[in-house]
């Protein structure tokens, strides 16, 4: 018995290497779960949305600027922070492709929901898991052993099935919840079907690029610096977007503007930073491999939550899932992935300050 508990604590450490992380993975699953409800719960009757999504967007992004600057600034100087951008200035020019991945994603998913039913559409998404496997591989050389693979396969049919749940009980018209097979498998054939492969592609590489940076090429940048890097790239490529399409002006007009001060928006944009933010520690201090489960995970709490808030059934389908989604998980944790990049090797110049979360260490703190 007491060596069975051993294995199984050996596995959760593997899994989770400190408390902190830990504690990062529940906020990550916690803030968008609340994400989701919160946003359901901003919809108008017909789900529609009584402000600008678009200026929420970039609202977001700026509180995620100001709040990472302000971390930063809490143990350093202002003049630390600009020597450490301009000592990084490769850096912050790299955080640009995953700034423009998710840019075009965001694109893509507008041209893609116009051709495709929404069942084909997310269904198709749900290749995410499989193809973050593939990238993380590529990009880091690292191995996943056949245990990992078929936990990743049997997470992504999980997610599947959530969907097919999600399209039987959506109140629809004919033509978007009950899409014959026939109309889905001409949609899966079509042109139309690289776009979306390449929207996948876009968020795949976006994540997995994102690590990269974090825990290699910009392990020694401090994480806040990193986090302001980013959304100064974000900023830039949805600005330019906007401009593009004659929208930028209207979505910081008056009424736009005015329409955010709800309540229920302004929660919707401050949890939307600390998704981005607690999403900076994740990749840090975890995985991309992770984030999936946790995302998948976070799918069914978000069902369970929505069936006791909102009263919205939970069907078979969505039960199967949950048990594919759980068992998936217990099979990833027994042998999960571990990817610390160049962080071993940076801390071991750190070896004398106390263990936990990997936030701050890389630059030393200078005192205001």
């Amino acid at each position: 018995m007491s060596a069975n508990r051993y294995e199984h604590g050996k596995r959760f450490d593997k899994l989770f290497p400190t408390t902190c992380s830990f504690i990062v993975f529940l906020a990550y699953m916690a803030l968008f779960i609340n994400q989701g409800i919160v946003v359901t719960a901003s919809q108008r009757a017909d789900n529609s949305y009584s402000y600008n999504t678009v200026t929420v967007v970039l609202l977001t992004e700026a509180t995620k600027l100001v709040a990472s600057l302000l971390i930063y600034l809490k143990d350093n100087k202002l003049s630390t922070l600009f020597t450490d951008i301009r000592t990084n200035i490769r850096v912050l020019g790299l955080y640009m492709v995953p700034a423009l991945l998710y840019c075009l994603y965001n694109n893509l998913a507008f041209v893609n929901l116009a051709v495709f039913d929404p069942t084909t559409y997310f269904l198709l998404l749900q290749l995410r898991v499989v193809v973050t496997g593939v990238i993380f591989q590529v990009i880091f050389k690292k191995q996943l052993s056949k245990r990992q693979w078929v936990s990743l396969i049997i997470l992504t049919i999980g997610c599947i099935v959530k969907q097919l749940s999600t399209s039987k009980k959506t109140d629809l018209s004919p033509t978007e919840s009950d899409v014959p097979f026939s109309v889905m498998l001409s949609n899966l054939v079509s042109l139309h079907t690289g776009l979306l492969l390449v929207q996948v592609f876009c968020s795949c590489l976006a994540g997995v690029y994102n690590e990269k940076l974090l825990k290699d090429t910009g392990a020694e940048v401090h994480i806040m610096v990193q986090n302001v890097f980013m959304n100064i790239n974000s900023i830039i490529c949805n600005a330019v977007v906007l401009l593009y399409r004659g929208e930028l002006i209207s979505a910081f007009s008056t009424t736009s503007l005015s329409q955010v001060w709800q309540p229920v928006v302004v929660v919707i944009i401050l949890n939307n930073a600390a998704v981005g933010i607690v999403t900076c520690f994740f990749l840090r201090n975890l995985n991309s491999i992770l984030k999936t489960f946790a995302s998948a995970l976070e799918l069914m709490f978000t069902a369970v939550l929505s069936w006791v808030i909102f009263g919205i059934a939970v069907n078979w389908w969505t039960a199967v899932a949950i048990a594919l989604v759980i068992f998936a998980t217990y099979m990833y944790a027994q042998n999960p992935v571990v990817n610390r990049g160049r962080l071993d090797e940076l801390e071991k110049d750190t070896s004398s300050e106390p263990e936990g979360l990997t936030l701050i260490k890389n630059v030393p703190p200078t005192n205001v």
